[in-house]
């Protein structure tokens, strides 16, 4: 069944919400900023945990984020992903608070072209069931879905489709997956992208989660990604959510849907 998931992004070691799109790898370029909190990452970790909303990521956005993701885990260990940076050499010691890793970029080289030995040593390392692969994507005018890294902005080798996840169900039992292109924005989520991550997964025999961010603008698009994807893709909210500052999705209401289901 689809539940809702929590997200922590973190910028400049604040939370805030951005619009996905927007962010660069340049560190003088300003991200559009749709909030930005008052309240610490610690204050989220907790509230996730109260709630049960397990599943719940940090996402560290660039640099200066170490020690609000750290606050953040030691305030719910064990309870959280965090993803951001990790690599070979780091993903022990968040291992240490976090419940799973999630990679990014460190799966591929400068130019975009997908490393595989990466991923299978920082899965034996980790343990698959200890890792999240991050497939975060942009929608390409020839109608494809192309995993897009450094802040989404350079696009990659790998195509999201059937036998994509085949072969990274190998290394890991979960997959993050934000559109960029509407991440932010409260316009809708992508429906033809959930629809298809229900049809390149249904197939396999191992048991996966997938979680999609991006557009979700309202308490029932829960029910419209569980009908997509026939219960097999999480929804997480991000600038519509009331406590991100939103004002068409309510926290509560969230919980309310992973109780009853």
């Amino acid at each position: 069944m689809t539940r809702y998931i929590g997200c922590i992004d973190l910028h400049n070691g604040e939370v805030k919400q951005i619009v996905g799109g927007t962010l660069t790898e340049d560190e003088k370029d300003t991200p559009k900023t749709n909030f930005i909190s008052e309240k610490s990452s610690s204050y989220y970790a907790q509230l996730y945990k109260d709630n049960n909303v397990t599943g719940s990521h940090v996402i560290k956005l660039g640099p200066n984020n170490d020690t609000a993701a750290l606050e953040a885990l030691k305030a719910a260990s064990g309870f959280l992903q965090i993803g951001g940076g990790i690599n070979d050499t780091n993903c022990k010691e968040w291992l240490k608070y976090a419940d799973k890793v999630i990679l990014t970029s460190w799966l591929f080289n400068k130019e975009g072209k997908f490393l595989q030995e990466n991923l299978s040593q920082i899965s034996k390392l980790c343990g698959k069931e200890h890792l999240v692969v991050d497939l975060s994507c942009r929608r390409t005018k020839d109608n494809k879905w192309i995993v897009a890294m450094n802040k989404w902005q350079t696009l990659t080798d790998m195509e999201l489709n059937t036998t994509t996840f085949r072969e990274l169900c190998t290394y890991t039992n979960e997959f993050l997956i934000h559109a960029a292109d509407v991440e932010g924005l409260c316009r809708g989520i992508d429906e033809e992208l959930v629809t298809k991550l229900y049809e390149w997964t249904k197939d396999l025999t191992n048991d996966i989660n997938i979680v999609y961010a991006g557009g979700a603008k309202s308490i029932f698009d829960l029910e419209l990604v569980e009908r997509l994807s026939n219960g097999k893709v999480d929804l997480t909210y991000g600038s519509s959510l009331d406590i991100f500052g939103g004002k068409l999705v309510k926290f509560s209401d969230c919980c309310e849907w992973n109780s009853a289901h």
